[in-house]
């Protein structure tokens, strides 16, 4: 293994496990989870986003809450970001008077909107020559992004609070997103 230190400037799509989305826009979950291997064959190792996120807070700001990575659309704010012993643990108020954080609201409502992106600068990481696998173990943490398709495959939004959804759509979620069958949705939905 090597370990290397890299300026490079990275969008990393991360698993985004939405923990809640409330009515006025104020949302939780993870924006990136340890130990998995994306499709870029990164690994986000625990303490990674440590050292920037004391440096944000020493300076009272916050990575940004941008729309798929596109500095000219901020659709909100972070109000809590912090690791945990699952990931990057992150708490979020989306600005529903502008049309794109109304947007992204109605999208995490209904499913279509399955990830969060981190937008980053790699300060070390360590290098397998044999797996070819990134391990990120040091990085500026810039912004966090709600994004239509996450690097990892196992990015999705696992829980939606805060809004009525139709037995059609309930069943959905249970199948697309839970990965129950659709009679053990019916079952469910029944019960």
């Amino acid at each position: 293994m090597q370990i290397k230190e890299s300026p490079a400037t990275k969008h990393l799509a991360r698993p985004f496990e939405l923990k809640e989305l409330k009515e006025d826009g104020s949302f939780s979950g993870y924006g990136s989870v340890f130990g998995n291997v994306d499709l870029g064959s990164d690994i986000v190792e625990k303490g990674a986003f440590s050292r920037s996120l004391k440096e944000h807070k020493a300076a009272k700001t916050m990575p940004k809450l941008l729309w798929q990575h596109d500095t000219t659309q901020p659709i909100g704010i972070y109000t809590e970001m912090m690791e945990d012993e699952k990931g990057l643990y992150v708490e979020g108020q989306l600005a529903l008077k502008t049309v794109q954080g109304a947007e992204a609201y109605e999208l995490l409502k209904m499913g279509a909107l399955g990830g969060l992106s981190i937008g980053y600068r790699v300060k070390t990481y360590e290098y397998d020559t044999e797996t070819y696998i990134r391990k990120l173990t040091d990085v500026d943490l810039w912004e966090c992004s709600l994004v239509t398709f996450a690097m990892n495959p196992e990015a999705q939004v696992s829980g939606v609070k805060g809004s009525t959804l139709t037995e059609r759509e309930f069943e959905q979620l249970l199948t697309r997103d839970a990965g129950f069958t659709r009679s053990q949705a019916i079952v469910i939905i029944n019960d």
